[in-house]
């Protein structure tokens, strides 16, 4: 196989076998992870599907994510991006889910929450019984206008994916 930094590419070596399923929940990226999924010929064998939930009534309603969460913490919070993650990987019933949320930009940044913040989620579905499902969540500060915060975040997204199918891959 062919040694690539795309992570779309990687990704889709990863899952292509389609033994795995894929679906995305994305807030500030508005569809660009599972446009870049897509990109890649063969991803219909594991992408099942994304929810595009900008509003606090779409994660409700679409992701599951909790009244408290969002009032507590903000959409823009590990919290909800962790719900996001387990909602989109519960909801679509599929192996691995990847979620982000953030403050694109150019308005609505604050000292405590930047423009450019971005969290990432990533769930997985383990088999029943293992004890061993889990989601992971990352938090990064993005530089450049709103194009370059969405872009970087949809990457940034489908980097942590595969570090993380690799991990458990052990």
């Amino acid at each position: 196989m062919e040694e690539t930094t795309d992570p779309a590419a990687r990704l889709n070596a990863l899952l292509a076998d389609g033994d795995e399923t894929l679906a995305t929940a994305e807030s500030l990226t508005g569809g660009l992870v599972g446009s870049r999924v897509t990109d890649v010929p063969g991803a219909s064998a594991y992408f099942d599907r994304g929810f595009v939930t900008y509003t606090y009534d779409a994660k409700r309603e679409l992701l599951g994510v909790s009244r408290e969460s969002l009032d507590a913490h903000g959409a823009v919070s590990e919290p909800v991006v962790r719900e996001m993650a387990a909602g989109a990987r519960d909801r679509a019933d599929a192996d691995w889910a990847v979620a982000t949320t953030g403050i694109a930009g150019p308005t609505g940044g604050t000292d405590e929450k930047p423009v450019g913040l971005v969290y990432v989620g990533v769930a997985h579905a383990a088999p029943w019984g293992t004890e061993a499902s889990f989601v992971r969540t990352e938090r990064a500060v993005l530089d450049g206008d709103r194009d370059a915060v969405k872009r970087g975040a949809a990457e940034r997204a489908l980097d942590a994916l595969v570090r993380t199918i690799e991990d458990a891959d052990g």
